[in-house]
């Protein structure tokens, strides 16, 4: 699977939560080993639902200038 921020590899990795409001404590999802983006079927549904882009999900890079 390709990560959808950065186009590296997913890999399928199991989670642990304090307890959401579901009461799951462990759920199965994808990991970016790139840059640890993380995918589960609830992200994935929320995605789905909000048609307009993610902007602003990496980080920008600023150029300094030197006086």
């Amino acid at each position: 699977m390709e990560c959808p921020r950065c186009k590296g590899i997913m890999v399928s990795d199991s989670f642990e939560d304090v307890a959401d409001d579901t009461g799951a404590l462990k759920f199965s999802g994808w990991r970016c080993i790139l840059c640890g983006e993380i995918l589960d079927p609830v992200i994935a549904a929320n995605r789905q639902s909000h048609h307009e882009p993610l902007l602003g999900r990496s980080r920008k890079k600023f150029a300094t200038q030197l006086g």
